[in-house]
């Protein structure tokens, strides 16, 4: 065998290898719903309140960076920095993350608002907000993992009767200021994901209000279109969004269910969770497809749009509920 051949030969291993490397590492983890709560029917924890919506950021970000391939969104090599859909997936995961880290920081472990802030959260939240591509000192994953290791003290002390300062006060104002949170995340993904074909947009931004003014002036009417080569990373980060927010709402259920029963909401929690559960279902195409709302090829963007602004709705009913006495 000549030089050509073996090089040729070698040059297509290599490619093979990268093709099937790349396949590993863009694999989605699956739902963990079950370990997430199966914390809850431990006889030691099952009366803590918190300790199931903890474990739940907990597992969520541990995932982000210990399933297959670890975590992509900062590595600077082949084949790895060549990938998008698995980084973009990284970033709405991410995103979901942050917010929540907020919500406990700043409502789910303070009474009222002249209180103390926890201090394994003080240090936590701000952790995760390293940019999410840094790569060295520090690194993202380096900043995750202390933000993670601050959480279980936190959990750890949810449970101990000497640790008071450490609290999760799950009411119904705390509940629904984070799921406002979560309204404009849901709503902002839905919209991005129907500029898929593009869409003629009516100004709507000062609606509602006739004395509203914004810094600058813009158009009455413009026409949104994701570009061609955003589209899947704008499904896959809207994916991974949702496959975070399954889990902390199955966590809520458990660590909410007495403010949900009352309100007569826990319905209501449960569908958001159904629809968010429908985004997650196998995609049985080699690439996320862009066809016409009603043309031959499907819309994969447009589809998860619909689950998305169906939880969206459920979730702007579901904070009005908890707004009722």
């Amino acid at each position: 065998m000549n030089k050509r051949n073996v090089a040729l030969l070698a040059a297509s291993l290599l490619l093979v290898l990268f093709v099937v490397t790349s396949w590993w590492v863009s694999r989605e983890p699956a739902i963990m719903v079950t370990q997430i709560q199966q914390a809850h029917l431990d006889d030691k924890v099952s009366a803590t309140v918190g300790y199931t919506t903890t474990t739940a950021l907990i597992k969520v970000t541990e995932t982000l960076l210990d399933k297959p391939g670890g975590y992509l969104s900062n590595d600077i090599l082949p084949p790895f920095s060549l990938l998008d859909n698995m980084p973009a997936w990284e970033f709405g995961v991410l995103e979901m993350s942050r917010d929540l880290a907020l919500a406990f920081r700043k409502d789910f472990s303070r009474s009222q608002s002249q209180s103390a802030e926890n201090a394994y959260l003080k240090i936590a939240q701000p952790q995760f907000n390293i940019d999410h591509r840094s790569w060295a000192i520090p690194s993202a994953e380096s900043e995750y993992r202390k933000a993670i290791a601050q959480l279980y003290l936190y959990r750890d002390a949810l449970s101990d009767r000497n640790m008071a300062d450490s609290q999760f006060y799950a009411r119904a104002d705390n509940l629904r200021d984070w799921l406002k949170n979560v309204e404009k995340r849901l709503g902002s993904y839905s919209q991005r994901l129907s500029a898929s074909v593009g869409q003629e947009r009516l100004n709507t931004d000062l609606a509602g209000d006739a004395d509203a003014r914004q810094s600058t002036v813009t158009a009455g009417q413009q026409r949104i279109k994701t570009s061609w080569w955003k589209i899947d990373d704008e499904f896959y980060e809207a994916r991974g969004a949702a496959w975070a927010l399954l889990h902390y709402l199955k966590a809520v259920e458990v660590d909410f269910a007495e403010v949900l029963h009352r309100r007569n909401a826990m319905v209501s929690l449960q569908q958001i969770i159904r629809e968010l559960e429908a985004t997650q279902q196998p995609i049985w195409s080699p690439m996320v497809l862009n066809g016409s709302g009603f043309g031959v090829l499907a819309n994969h963007s447009l589809v998860m749009a619909n689950y998305i602004s169906r939880a969206n709705a459920a979730l702007i009913d579901l904070s009005e509920l908890l707004t009722q006495g």
